[in-house]
Parts: structure tokens; C-alpha cells; sequence
């Protein structure tokens, strides 16, 4: 995968600016701390929270990662290898709440790589060592 296009940050727990610093504080999902995320990048200083709110808007990509996961196993599963609709209904409720931290993270991380354009050559400069930038 490049390394310098918005889907690898996505993917990779990674900056949209640099691909370089972590977005959130653990790598894995599923650990009891899945949703601290640093609120600078800590190699470019990137802001992960431009305004107050601003990841409501991510509950809507939660959304759509939610109702991809549902029709692509939907049709998968019962319309492919025929399995029996109940059963399919029965394995689905526990597997939307397992995916349920990663869903999360991974819409947050969606929301944001959308208003920020990868730069991976952006590294703090003298100017920014005194104070955090504000996008």
C-alpha cells in the first residue's frame, strides 16, 4: 500500500498529514483504552481535534461502515452459501458489537483524513516548536 495516500493513515492508526505519528493512544481495538486518542500528532503536531464536536460527524461513517458490513455479509453468507436467514440474523448481533471499537476507531479516523490532505514530508519547524498549530 502507498504510504503516502489517505487509506493507509485510515487503515494504519496513522497521521493524515505526516503517516508518521499514531492517532489513537493503543494500536489494537480491542484493549479497555480503544478510544484515547492523542490530541496532537506526536510527530507533526497535527490537531486531531479541530473544534469542539467535530467528531459527531463520524457517527454517520460508523453508519455506512455498519450497513457495508451488514448487506456485504448479507449476500455473502445467505444469498452465496445459502444459509438459513435466522442463523445469519443469530450470528449478527454478536458480531456488530465485537466490531463495534473498531468501527468506531476507524470512522473517527475516516472524519478527519477527510478534511486534512496528506503532507508526509510536514515536520514541526522552528516556528511551531513555541506553540501547537490551529487548522
Amino acid at each position: 500500500m502507498v504510504t503516502n495516500s489517505r487509506l493507509y493513515s485510515i487503515v494504519f492508526n496513522k497521521c493524515p498529514r505526516c503517516h508518521q505519528g499514531d492517532f489513537f493512544v493503543t494500536n489494537s481495538a480491542f484493549s479497555l483504552r480503544f478510544d484515547q486518542m492523542h490530541d496532537h500528532c506526536p510527530h507533526c503536531q497535527e490537531n486531531f481535534v479541530p473544534e469542539p464536536g467535530f467528531y459527531w460527524g463520524s457517527m454517520f461513517v460508523s453508519y455506512a461502515f455498519y450497513t457495508a458490513f451488514i448487506l456485504l455479509t448479507f449476500f455473502v453468507l445467505v444469498q452465496g452459501f445459502n444459509l438459513y436467514l435466522d442463523y445469519y440474523l443469530m450470528g449478527l448481533l454478536p458480531a456488530l458489537v465485537l466490531l463495534t471499537p473498531y468501527f468506531f476507531r476507524m470512522a473517527r479516523r475516516t472524519w478527519l483524513t477527510i478534511f486534512i490532505s496528506p503532507n508526509p514530508k510536514k515536520l514541526p519547524t522552528k516556528s511551531d516548536a513555541g506553540h501547537l498549530m490551529v487548522r
